[in-house]
Order: C-alpha cells, then sequence, then structure tokens
C-alpha cells in the first residue's frame, strides 16, 4: 500500500483513505498489479479529485492526466459565467436572442437535461435565476452593500423563467421569448464530472472515482474487488466535517447540496447561496441538506439544488414518487434528523 500528498495536475499514487471535500473512499489489499491513482487539479473556482485502478504506467498516468485537464478546459470554455470569453458569456450578452442562436451539443446537452428537471420540479430549478444570484452576491458580480430591496428582486426575477427559453435539437440552437442570463453553476459540475467519465471510458480505464467540488460518479471496482464506499456530510458549524452515513456507490453518481458552507451574513442575517426561483430570495427552511444517487452526476447535481429549494416535505415526496434515491438532513429544535426515499436505502452501508 502506498500514499501521498496530492499534487495538482499531476498523478500520484492515492491513499488507501482518501477524504473529499464531501466524501471518503476504503480501500485494502490491493492486488499487486493494479494500484488506485490519484490525479487531481483546480476547476471551475474549486478542485477535481480523480482516482483510477491501473497498473503503474507513469507516460499512460501522465496522458489521462492532460485529457482531463482538457475536457474539463472545454467545459468551463463554454459553460462558465466568470469567462468573459466563454460560450454561455457571450450567449448572455446578446442583446436581443429571438432568434435562433446555435450551441455546441455540449452546451445544447445541459440546456436540455436542465428544461427536464426544471419541469420535473415545476421550476425549483432553473438555469435563468442568474440575475437574481447575481444580485445577491452569489455569481461573478460583487457582493452587494446591502440587502436587495423587494423592488430590486421584483425587476430582476421579472427577466428571468425557465420557460422563456426554447431549444432546437437539429441543429443545436437556442431561443429566448425575452433576453435571459443563464447560469449553469447548479449542473456545469456534474457535467465535468460525466465529461471526465465518458474520457475514461474511452481511454479504456475500467474503475475510476471522479470527484469534483463534492459531485461524485464512479465506475468499476476497487482492485480488491470492493464497490466505491463514500461518506455523507453531516453538516455542522464552523466548518467542522463530521459523517452521517457511509455508502456504496457501484457505478452510479451523488451530488450533495446544502445551505451550510456557501452563505453570508449581513445586516444581522444569514443568507444562503441557494435561491428559490419563486421568490428570489434565499431559502430559509430546515433543510440543511440533501444527497441524491442518479446514473449521472449533471442530473444529480440539479436535483439535488431542486430538492434543496422545495424544502424537505415536497422534495421527499417527489423523490418517492418518482423513485430517486434522495437522502435529506433536517434541521429540527433538537438538532438534526435523517430521512431518505426507499431507493435510497440499498446504498447504506453505517
Amino acid at each position: 500500500m502506498t500514499s501521498c500528498i496530492l499534487q495538482p495536475a499531476r498523478v500520484a499514487a492515492a491513499s488507501v483513505v482518501m477524504m473529499l471535500a464531501l466524501a471518503a473512499l476504503a480501500g485494502c489489499s490491493f492486488q499487486p498489479d493494479e494500484e488506485v491513482w490519484e490525479i487531481s487539479g483546480p476547476v471551475f473556482g474549486t478542485s477535481y479529485h480523480i482516482s483510477v485502478v491501473l497498473p503503474e504506467d507513469r507516460q499512460r498516468l501522465e496522458a489521462l492526466a492532460q485529457g482531463i485537464d482538457d475536457a474539463l478546459e472545454e467545459v468551463d470554455a463554454s459553460m462558465s459565467t466568470w469567462r468573459e470569453d466563454s460560450e454561455l458569456s457571450k450567449l448572455n450578452r446578446l442583446k436581443d436572442q429571438s432568434d435562433w442562436t446555435p450551441v455546441s451539443e455540449s452546451l445544447f446537452e445541459v440546456l436540455a437535461r436542465s428544461d427536464e428537471i426544471s419541469r420535473l420540479t415545476d421550476g425549483a430549478f432553473d438555469v435563468t435565476i442568474g440575475p437574481v444570484v447575481n444580485l445577491w452576491g452569489f455569481g461573478p458580480d460583487a457582493r452587494p452593500e446591502h440587502v436587495p430591496s423587494d423592488e430590486d428582486l421584483a425587476r430582476a426575477l421579472a427577466s428571468t423563467g425557465f420557460k422563456n427559453l426554447s431549444l432546437q435539437t437539429n441543429p443545436p440552437a437556442v431561443k429566448a421569448s425575452k433576453t435571459q442570463y443563464i447560469d449553469l453553476s447548479a449542473i456545469a459540475k456534474g457535467y465535468g464530472v460525466d465529461v471526465v467519465a465518458r474520457y475514461l471510458d474511452s481511454e479504456g480505464v475500467k474503475a475510476y472515482l471522479v470527484e469534483i467540488g463534492g459531485e461524485v460518479r464512479t465506475q468499476g471496482k476497487k482492485p480488491n474487488g470492493g464497490v466505491w464506499r463514500l461518506a455523507i456530510e453531516q453538516p455542522a458549524e464552523g466548518g467542522e466535517q463530521k459523517v452521517s452515513r457511509i455508502i456504496t456507490l457501484p457505478s452510479r453518481a451523488m451530488a450533495t447540496s446544502g445551505d451550510y458552507r456557501n452563505y453570508y451574513e449581513s445586516e444581522g442575517r444569514r443568507f444562503s447561496h441557494t435561491i428559490d426561483p419563486e421568490t428570489g430570495k434565499p431559502i430559509t427552511h430546515n433543510l440543511a441538506s440533501v444527497t441524491v444517487i442518479t446514473d449521472d452526476s449533471m442530473s444529480a447535481d440539479a436535483l439535488a439544488t431542486g430538492f434543496t429549494v422545495m424544502g424537505y416535505e415536497r422534495a421527499a415526496e417527489l423523490a418517492t414518487r418518482e423513485n430517486i434515491a434522495a437522502y435529506f438532513i433536517v434541521r429540527t429544535e433538537n438538532g438534526f434528523e435523517t430521512h431518505q426515499t426507499p431507493a435510497f436505502s440499498s446504498y447504506i452501508t453505517q
């Protein structure tokens, strides 16, 4: 067994137990011809950690590291609102979006899935909420000196609404009934995970774990034949990390959304980064965290956000009806309570 410190954009043997931002994986008794190798680096304002199961081959591992960087750079160049030269930023700057605007296949794929999840969640997930997100200071704009007024929120909300967007499949294109500012921050990380997974598949990597900012996707098994094991984080004040549940994730994707990390305080009040598209205000209900398991990370990422906006009761009802694996951590007067849908129960190990 080997261990090391993670190195940005370079390859290193992974430790037997490696703590990620929102997950932990465990392993033991590796096969002599295969090890778990870690490829990591910065991306999307956060970091990625990718574990691949391969025999030691430095040249191949270095090539994979470069290929992963290239794949993620394409996603960032397409979907970032923080880059003025991105495909999405150029689309958002169009003063008239009433005509069909051609978009890349990757951007179309994310917009199409976003529309499906918006309709499923009755608008709780909405990529057109960008102007309101920026108004609260959670986008590329500077944080406001004061809490937005009701008048400012009303003006920003008037320019939003996922139903204003129309999509054309062949060739891929988008138009809007009124000009929209699209923010894909609640789905692009998950899509980036899926892009890396596809790349590893194309390179013949049979077993891997891909994590970007807490969004995770796995494939295959570890060298000892075991499935990937991950930890769901227990919300805690002061940034302290605790484990709520350990789960197994056999060739699936997982995403967690919560209101306890990305927030700020102003005028004596605490404001979550999760904005309700209906009210234009940060959520205030008692759902602290939701974890979703699906086939692909893009869907898990978006559903976790939508469920967080909906709150526990509405989200649990929808997830149960749609047979979606979801795990909820709810604040109560006596501390945190946990709940899971029937579809989630089979993943829990402890």
